[in-house]
């Protein structure tokens, strides 16, 4: 199996995980930097994540448009994924979700932080994109061009998660493993930070323990354990 092919598979079990896990519903996509060609990625078509297959996936350049001619729609918020990975050249995985639990951090000024040890290289800054603040109150908030698309990247500086008011969150990783690990446990991180405060004070994971997260390598034994065991339950044996 080629690298792309291999990719492209990996993709198609990262869709169906996230879509197991209740990440992504009938919304949320996920993508991956092509390992052969640093200006491209994929990016499933405009389909649910539960049923993505490999002729699903697409190619496309950092500008959002499609490295190959298709007449099947694509995905509107492609730019997005575009513009983080032009930005961002140590990015290998994008991944954009709604979520009810995260959604109250990005409309009030309570600040998602990370709680769980299995979140805590999301990083102690998780910063809040608002379309409105440059593009005013009549967008229909989805980041469906490349100024949008820039403009969140800029507001994600160099985090790994960026919320969208409105909408859920934005997470990048070092590979798709990594993203998708980090975006299954980001919602349960905030149930568990919202249930916390009500106690009162919260104690939330610190800059040292961040960095010594950082420090273990995504696709060690440790932190591949979880893929295999979430592509198995989401019925994806046959891509591994």
């Amino acid at each position: 199996m080629s690298t792309l092919q291999r990719a492209t598979s990996d993709l198609v079990i990262a869709n169906r995980i996230l879509a197991h896990h209740g990440v992504f519903d009938e919304y949320g996509h996920v993508s991956v930097r092509d390992p052969g060609n640093p200006g491209r990625f994929l990016l499933a078509r405009d389909c649910a994540a539960a049923f993505v297959e490999p002729g699903d996936i697409l190619a496309f350049t950092l500008d959002g448009t499609p490295a190959s001619e298709d007449n099947r729609p694509i995905c509107a918020e492609r730019f997005l994924h575009a513009a983080i990975y032009a930005a961002r050249p140590e990015v290998n995985s994008v991944l954009c979700a709604g979520s009810d639990d995260v959604l109250p951090f990005s409309i009030t000024p309570t600040p998602l932080c990370a709680v769980l040890g299995t979140v805590g290289d999301m990083g102690t800054q998780v910063p809040v994109w608002d379309i409105a603040d440059r593009f005013g109150e009549d967008t229909d908030l989805a980041v469906s061009d490349m100024d949008r698309a820039r403009d969140l990247a800029l507001r994600l500086g160099g985090n790994r998660v960026v919320l969208r008011r409105g909408i859920g969150f934005v997470a990048t990783g070092r590979t798709l493993n990594d993203a998708v690990k980090t975006s299954v446990y980001i919602p349960k991180n905030a149930r568990s930070l919202a249930q916390s405060l009500e106690f009162g004070a919260i104690r939330a994971i610190s800059q040292g323990e961040v960095n010594a997260r950082l420090a273990i390598d995504p696709e060690s034994n440790a932190m591949r354990r979880g893929w295999e065991y979430w592509a198995r339950e989401a019925g994806c044996e046959r891509w591994l």
